[in-house]
């Protein structure tokens, strides 16, 4: 006799046992993909750069002064002799841009930073010039899985004011402090990604979204990429920068405590030698801020916070929707919060 309720059962167990063994299979077969590097991310979200670029006086250098370029672009870790070693026929403006990258696990906090060896004018009446020159921008990054995430904010340093920016569609509105703006996008032709725009004035690098700053006349479009390029004249659209991690071993971070470099923590060298200031009202020393060094003195956010602790700054700036997580999986800056917060509270104030 044939227990057709045994056969039934027996077709069931075999049938999930090949749904089992198939769900199994396919695991195998999709492993979960990898979290994205920081140097990726950082790539990612790189702005294209518009670098207005003024040819005129002899402390423009025929342009050079307003190349981007690394600190260390004439081959040593000496910021007092930036100035005068930028007019040196042997020195290299190939275009580098220093990134950290912050991990909460909302958000990613994106800083670049850009240098210049010289702030300077060429006009003879109220203006100062000085050696060495850091400005630079914030970008805020949800995490909301995707690989790259989606960019919500900006907040750009122009000498010692900070401007703030969404893009278009953003969630997040002004905080304290009033929007300034909208962060557009461009693609770029050396990748496929639309990546968002900023730009700097010539002469004194204030930093800001493009259009709010663009070249005027003479000028160089840069591009984010894995390469450094030199510009081949003053007016060279398109020009590839290399990013440079401020964390690497024996990078800008780790050269903080160098006294050749910088006068106070975050705060670059400078001197008045080389005829700095000739022609002009004066050129003052030790004026130019490494990313935990900015500070826009009229907010509340603390000198060099914008880099040490972006997610303070950003509930400070923007009403956030849903909130922000305020700790960090990943900040290197945390191993050295009291030193940093001393300098905030004793450093001479510094107007980049």
């Amino acid at each position: 006799m044939i227990d057709s309720g045994r056969t039934i059962r027996r077709s069931w167990t075999a049938a999930a046992l090949v749904l089992a063994l198939a769900a199994v299979t396919l695991t195998v077969a999709a492993p979960a993909r990898a979290a994205v590097s920081r140097a990726d991310l950082a790539l990612r979200w790189a702005p294209i750069h518009y670098q207005d670029v003024d040819v005129t006086g002899s402390h423009a250098l025929a342009g050079r002064s307003d190349y981007i370029t690394r600190v260390d672009f004439d081959g040593d870790l000496a910021g007092r002799n930036n100035w005068d070693r930028a007019a040196a026929p042997d020195v290299s403006f190939a275009a580098h841009v220093y990134y950290s990258v912050l991990e909460t696990a909302s958000h990613w906090y994106l800083t670049y930073f850009f240098f210049h060896p010289r702030d300077w004018t060429d006009h003879p009446f109220f203006e100062t010039e000085h050696e060495n020159d850091g400005e630079g921008v914030l970008f805020v990054v949800e995490r909301d899985g995707s690989t790259y995430g989606t960019l919500r904010a900006a907040v750009t340093v122009a000498h010692g004011d900070f401007f703030s920016y969404t893009p278009a569609g953003s969630t997040w509105t002004g905080g304290r402090e009033t929007v300034d703006g909208t962060v557009r996008f461009q693609s770029s032709p050396h990748d496929p990604h639309q990546h968002p725009v900023t730009a700097q004035e010539a002469k004194g690098h204030g930093l800001k979204a493009h259009p709010q700053y663009d070249i005027v006349g003479d000028g160089i479009v840069y591009y984010p990429s894995t390469v450094a390029e030199t510009p081949s004249h003053a007016d060279d659209r398109d020009v590839r920068y290399r990013l440079v991690d401020i964390f690497a071993p024996g990078g800008l971070w780790a050269q903080r405590a160098n006294p050749d470099l910088f006068a106070h923590l975050g705060t670059f060298a400078g001197d008045a030698s080389g005829g700095c200031g000739t022609g002009t009202w004066a050129c003052s020393v030790n004026s130019a801020n490494a990313p935990w060094g900015w500070d826009d003195g009229d907010d509340l956010p603390a000198r060099g916070e914008i880099a040490t602790d972006p997610a303070k700054l950003s509930t400070e700036y923007f009403a956030v929707p849903g909130g922000l997580s305020r700790t960090y999986t990943y900040n290197p800056y945390a191993s050295e919060a009291a030193a940093l917060a001393e300098a905030a509270r004793t450093a001479p104030p510094v107007v980049d």
